[in-house]
């Protein structure tokens, strides 16, 4: 095969409901003639393949995985019309109908079975009301189970099929036949509850995850969401002509207007303003953009306007790499459920084979009523190995810890989350928005000796109203917290780089920063020099008051550390926790807040993409990490971390990339998620014994071993019985959860 026909694409891919499923998707695909690779990422509901398109096209493949019961979206097929949201949305609403209908008939099949068994037509009602939930509730599973059956594989469904099937098959018989066992001095039981109860269970567990899971691809239609749909571009002659975006090329002229997003990467040619560049620092101060200065897809244009060449378009833009690289880093990471679906790999024909073996034990040695009690002993075998409470085992330990995380302030999003939290043995923290408050406040005003503070407050006030630059808000706010009115500048300039400058009664008074008062050679005593260095080494932005003689008063600007921010930094780091901070700001003021929260790892001046791959360093030298943070900056290391958390407060993007959410701004939440999650997944290890130790037990005692010494042979329904209890047992055990303390 020549490299040359190598053809790589993304497919949507449908009917995965499990890791398993993408793992069947994966391994028939990779045994197809003709595809060279193939992998699957099961949160985007999607496969990349690479393949020879000599020897094979995309309908070949499609064929294959439907042949197992999932399906490939392919130009030119049925189902290419609709959106891959559109066919998703469609599943998730049949499954949710067939849950509910489930459910609803299995209540009365419960009731009728445990309390009402000798009530008229007890039987022949039960089987109306399973008929449905077998044959088109529950149809999913006996369908996946055949197709897997002919790939010789077996998986949750599998389990779930042959369980059912076989008590709805014995239970139909008894109804139908019941003298065959009443001859012989035998109740005819029927198990219709088990067939039913089991199903509506597994359903509702599908449910919970295809509702966590439909959650991931809303993060990069946002993302998506950021770049306009138009854009102005300045025709040759100069006129403005609006434009679809994917009709801009390299070396077009573009103009951005205030209050818009900037469309495509590219390098300012005339004009000025500030951009909001927080998506891609996280920085929560606009970066201000002249002449030649570089700007970004997705940012914010604030108050001015420019023009500017595009550089790069389409794919190859800073924010089209971003959205790339969530859809990689968000691929599938086994959740608790995979254990499952291994262990019903191999325990369903381990148990089948128990039971096959079982009736061919008892038809040799069971002299005259073998038949009776080989049958018996082989259904009640199968009864007793249902697997409702393996499929409450996972769910009802992530329900209850999903609650008791929201009465914490933790949102969690899926098991997978509270399966790998408790193994973190670092932690990243994001610096803007998470260790610190995210808006700059002014924390400090020095005035000179002698200054009518009342009246300058009143010009200062006045000239930042006026001023364009981000941090006059800061000032501006800080004062209207006072009740300050501001005086209105007669004359108002901006000074590009440097401040601003203002006259009030013929007075000239200026605004900003150390260069400002270079260029107007206004002198700063050493005593305020010595103070406004001070304040820089403590993280403060520092912009100065003066008229055309004298400083009149040093104003100091922080982005404020949150109050408990050292003391959970603090509790990590007790607990053997590894902690880092990644800021897009500079080393002076990383290095100072580190120093304030007790840090000792911090990098400075780093971009999303920086972040990401400080996770995946971390990740190759076998750490588990949990990254936090607030802003689309964050997305790309948010999705490639073990652990994921956002602050609530932060960006709809970095909540809907996180696998976490921390509703509060508290940092204390983050040790409490940790210590939630080795709750959650103790209880879920001994739902799964619980789930277990009655089929160990109660398999060889259905089988028949005892009857050898006491004559005991267990009834079918003290197996059904046994089978309920083991469920009450697993969501007894996960409802403890409750009551434990974090």
């Amino acid at each position: 095969m020549s490299a040359s026909n190598y053809i790589t694409q993304t497919f949507p891919v449908t009917g995965m409901s499990c890791a398993s499923c993408s793992l069947s998707v994966e391994t028939i695909l990779n045994a197809t003639n003709g595809v060279i690779d193939a992998k699957v990422n099961f949160a985007n509901a999607s496969v990349l393949v690479k393949w020879d398109q000599q020897v094979i096209q995309p309908a070949g493949m499609k064929t294959a995985i439907q042949a197992v019961g999932y399906d490939l979206i392919v130009e030119g097929s049925e189902t290419a019309g609709e959106t891959v949201e559109e066919i998703q949305r469609k599943e998730y609403d049949q499954l949710k109908k067939h849950t509910l209908g489930a459910v609803l008939f299995s209540i009365p099949i419960v009731v009728i079975a445990m309390f009402l068994p000798n009530m008229p037509y007890a039987k022949w009602i039960e089987l109306a009301l399973t008929l449905p939930v077998v044959f088109i509730f529950g149809k999913r599973f006996y369908v996946n189970a055949w197709k897997q059956m002919k790939h010789r594989v077996a998986n949750m469904d599998t389990l779930v099929a042959v369980s059912t099937g076989i008590a709805f098959l014995f239970s139909l018989f008894n109804t139908l036949y019941p003298e065959f066992w009443t001859s012989k001095g035998f109740d005819a039981h029927v198990y219709y509850e088990a067939a039913a109860a089991i199903i509506a269970f597994i359903l509702l567990g599908k449910l919970l995850e295809d509702r966590a899971k439909s959650n991931t691809s809303s993060a990069i239609k946002k993302l998506i969401g950021l770049q306009p749909k138009t854009v102005v571009r300045i025709a040759e002659d100069g006129t403005e002509i609006t434009v679809p975006i994917k009709d801009v090329t390299i070396g077009d002229i573009l103009l951005v207007k205030p209050g818009e997003k900037i469309p495509v990467d590219g390098k300012v040619t005339n004009g000025n303003s500030f951009v909001d560049e927080s998506m891609i620092s996280g920085e929560p101060i606009p970066v201000e953009k002249t002449e030649s200065k570089k700007v970004f897809a997705g940012t914010i244009n604030q108050k001015g306007s420019f023009r500017f060449r595009a550089e790069k378009v389409g794919g190859e833009t800073l924010l089209a790499h971003i959205i790339k690289m969530v859809q990689e880093a968000q691929g599938s990471k086994a959740p608790v459920q995979k254990l499952v679906d291994k262990i019903a790999g191999i325990f369903v024909p381990v148990v089948m084979g128990i039971s096959l073996l079982t009736f061919i034990v008892w038809m040799i040695f069971g002299g005259e009523q073998a038949f009776t009690h080989a049958l018996l002993a082989a259904i009640t075998v199968l009864v007793i190995a249902c697997p409702c409470a393996l499929g409450l085992a996972t769910p009802t330990a992530i329900m209850v810890g999903i609650g008791k995380g929201a009465e914490n302030n933790i949102l969690i999003k899926d098991a997978e989350s509270l399966e790998t939290a408790h193994k973190v043995d670092a932690v990243i923290l994001d610096k803007t928005g998470t260790i610190t408050e995210g808006k700059p406040v002014v924390t400090d005003i020095i005035w000179s000796e002698n200054a009518d503070q009342e009246q300058l407050t009143s010009l200062l006030l006045g000239m930042e109203k006026q001023s364009e630059h981000p941090l006059a808000s800061s000032v501006e706010e800080h004062f209207s917290n006072k009740k300050v009115n501001g005086t209105q500048p007669q004359q108002f300039e901006s000074i590009t780089g440097q401040g601003v400058k203002a006259a009030f009664a013929e007075e000239v008074y200026f605004v900003g920063n150390n260069r400002l008062l270079e260029e107007n050679k206004i002198d700063l005593p050493e005593d305020i020099r010595a103070k406004a260095e001070k304040m820089q080494q403590e993280a403060q932005t520092v912009i100065f008051f003066a008229n055309a003689k004298k400083i009149l008063a040093v104003i100091a600007i922080a982005d404020q550390i949150k109050d408990t921010s050292k003391a959970a930094i603090k509790h990590l780091q007790k607990e053997g926790i590894e902690v880092y901070m990644l800021t897009g700001d500079n080393e002076q003021t990383a290095e100072s807040v580190s120093r304030q929260v007790g840090l000792k790892y911090f990098k400075a001046g780093i971009l999303p993409g920086d972040k990401a791959e400080f996770v995946k360093e971390l990740q190759q030298q076998g750490k588990t990490v949990a990254m936090v943070g607030d802003g689309i900056n964050d997305s790309q290391a948010l999705a490639q971390a073990d652990i994921s958390i956002a602050m609530g407060k932060g960006s709809d993007i970095a909540i809907d990339v996180a696998k976490m959410t921390l509703t509060t701004s508290d940092l204390n939440s983050i040790p409490k998620a940790l210590k939630l999650s080795k709750q959650t997944v103790a209880t879920v290890k001994q739902n799964l014994f619980w789930a277990f130790i009655y089929n160990v037990i109660g398999i060889p005692i259905a089988a028949g071993v005892l009857y050898a010494f006491n004559g005991f042979l267990l009834n079918p329904m003290i197996a059904a019985a046994a089978m309920a209890f083991s469920s009450v047992s697993v969501v007894s055990n996960s409802l403890r959860l409750k009551w434990k303390t974090l």
